[in-house]
């Protein structure tokens, strides 16, 4: 093949392609010779001096007319022209541009489907054999067209041209997870209730969190005394090597309680008896012991009341065989001032509450009483102006608005559960209809409060000053300890992050197993940690920030709540104050625990159960 002007050796093409250009250079040269004005032509011969440019990638040196030549060694992707154009010469001589998606409108829609395997079809055909059968035919019947000829631009790169008209368009699973970017949430809502378990699993191992070193459990204590935290870089590359990290780790499980009786665990007190059974208990028929359990208890007690009063504890738990009680410092969940939860209650606990003179509330059962009162007026307000509509239409509007006025009254409602009879007597039927009695009219009326026995919408808040006189309630209290069964005898278990007078030190246990976990056909290596006992809300907070950086922020989370406290997120109903209003600084706790814990709970009177962290992002359900 002979070696055309204006090319390196090194580029070789196909003969098949070098036989077709020459044939189509010799049959172009004798049409336009004969044209008027055609002394040049953009379809000349390549070696034709005229077209010919300096070997450079620089702009071609226009001579005679000669066509622009592309630099064949340039980048395959500088070659796309915006508008692919069929150079056409008429009648007198003139060249016409004519858009190639003109000619190709009639076969895009024919060729969609078989789009990939034309590509190959036509990348393997000479040039000329490109065009379909429908181009063909509609260049040929197309008047005073004489010829019709590409420019170089196109026939070299024809295809890679389609390619980039015609991209590929890839499905959404193969789009990468990480190119699309998800709102990054770096914090949980606050979750005010009590665990019982935690089970996390990662794709990356969890055994650094097991089997720590004597000085670094020791660290780990003394800086949980002293309040002293660490702060760790973002991501830990290796975690078991990191002794920060551990000692970290260590310091987050620890709590205190009151009593603490070794062979018997004081967690859950509610539903427990089957953890009691065949244990030992001295003090079930003892009653010097019994007083003197409750006079420890009654100090304990009065010790961390006046550490919340004075913010020096953030929190605490009394955890009794009946009840759950959480006492929370002022400002923390949005409050001002000092909040009381008790759930579940019973009507005799609510009216001795009420004899000694503390005032509560009932969040659940007010919440949805001024729901219910809110669709009546709503549903009132559509009648009344369903009404008024209709008597503007009438002829005696102003009559029906006088009897309106004079008519039906909704506090005739209360008169009738006063026993008031009235209406009987308009209908002259009072003498043969049974009147209930008023203790009938009194058992309905406390028929709503006895449903709501044992419910979660039966939690109490109490708040201010009124939970000193529920401190001094609580330890005179007769029905607050069991006088029968396992648990007769023994005081509530108190719960506390720091430590208060009589408190025993205790830690969380922590044990690490790696599963395998079956995902689609396959089996896949899962890390899991599993913690137990009474799981605090700031012990919880503290872990899932050790995870963050020790598992590169890839982890999940299964969370078993004790059920009476799940109702521990609903909000009181007074006043909210201001996040961070409140110093708290002193509390003991980590800056991040504080600050979560100052927020408001979301959660009503539901608790979470699984939270999720994916490239550092938070998901939760609750």
């Amino acid at each position: 093949m002979s070696q055309q002007a204006g090319y390196s050796p090194n580029f070789k093409r196909p003969a098949e392609i070098m036989r077709m250009r020459r044939k189509r250079a010799r049959s172009e040269a004798g049409a336009f010779s004969s044209g008027p004005g055609s002394t040049s032509s953009p379809g000349q011969s390549d070696s034709s001096p005229a077209c010919v440019r300096p070997f450079s990638p620089g702009p071609l040196h226009r001579s005679g007319g000669g066509m622009k030549r592309r630099n064949p060694f340039a980048n395959i992707e500088n070659t796309f022209s915006p508008k692919k154009k069929l150079v056409v010469y008429n009648d007198e001589g003139d060249a016409e541009a004519v858009d190639s998606n003109q000619v190709n409108k009639l076969t895009e829609k024919e060729g969609e489907e078989d789009m990939p395997r034309k590509r190959q079809c036509r990348a393997a055909l000479p040039f000329s054999a490109r065009l379909t059968e429908v181009e063909q035919q509609e260049l040929q019947d197309a008047p005073g067209k004489k010829s019709l000829n590409f420019s170089e631009d196109d026939s070299l790169f024809e295809e890679e041209e389609e390619d980039v008209k015609n991209p590929l368009l890839k499905s959404p699973q193969a789009i990468a997870p990480a190119s699309i970017a998800p709102p990054v949430c770096t914090q949980y809502p606050t979750d005010w209730s009590l665990k019982t378990r935690v089970l996390f699993t990662s794709p990356l191992s969890l055994s650094w969190a097991e089997n720590p070193k004597a000085q670094e459990e020791a660290l780990g204590l003394s800086q949980h005394c002293r309040a002293q935290f660490t702060s760790l870089p973002h991501s830990i590359q290796d975690p078991r090597s990191c002794s920060e990290l551990r000692c970290a780790f260590q310091q987050s499980l620890v709590y205190w309680q009151h009593p603490t009786l070794p062979w018997i665990s004081l967690f859950p007190r509610i539903n427990a008896e089957r953890s009691f059974t065949g244990k030992c208990t001295p003090w079930a028929q003892d009653t010097a012991l019994q007083k003197s359990l409750m006079s420890e208890w009654s100090v304990s007690l009065s010790s961390l009341y006046s550490l919340l009063k004075t913010r020096l504890c953030p929190y605490f738990y009394l955890c009794s065989y009946q009840f759950t009680v959480l006492f929370r410092a002022a400002g923390l969940g949005g409050s001002g001032s000092i909040t009381a939860f008790i759930s579940p209650t019973t009507r005799g606990l609510r009216e001795a509450m009420k004899a000694e003179g503390i005032e509560f509330s009932l969040p659940l059962v007010d919440e949805r009483r001024k729901s219910k009162e809110q669709q009546e007026v709503e549903v009132e307000q559509m009648e009344k102006a369903q009404d008024c509509s209709e008597l503007k239409e009438s002829k005696d509007c102003q009559e029906a608005e006088e009897g309106e006025s004079c008519g039906y009254n909704n506090d005739d409602d209360e008169d009738d559960d006063d026993g008031s009879f009235s209406w009987l007597k308009e209908m002259g039927v009072q003498d043969k209809i049974k009147k209930p009695d008023s203790i009938s009219i009194q058992l309905r009326k406390e028929g709503t409060a006895v449903s709501l026995d044992h419910k979660p919408e039966s939690v109490v808040c109490v708040e201010g000053s009124h939970t000193f006189t529920l401190i001094n309630f609580l330890i005179n209290c007769k029905s607050l300890v069991a006088t029968a069964g396992s648990q007769a005898g023994l005081p509530p278990t108190l719960l506390a992050p720091i430590a208060f007078r009589g408190a025993t030190m205790h830690t969380l246990k922590a044990r690490s197993v790696n599963v395998k976990s079956q995902v689609g056909s396959t089996y896949q290596s899962i890390s899991s940690l599993e913690i137990t006992g009474p799981i605090l809300p700031s012990s919880l907070q503290a872990v899932t920030s050790l995870l963050r950086p020790a598992q590169k922020g890839n982890f999940a989370a299964t969370l078993y709540t004790h059920a009476p406290s799940a109702v521990m997120n609903t909000q009181s109903n007074k006043q909210q104050c201001a996040a961070g209003s409140v110093d708290l600084c002193g509390c003991g706790l980590h800056p991040a625990s504080i600050q979560q814990l100052q927020q408001p709970s979301s959660l009503g009177k539901t608790a979470l159960t699984h939270i999720n962290m994916n490239n550092y992002s938070y998901t939760w359900k609750n």
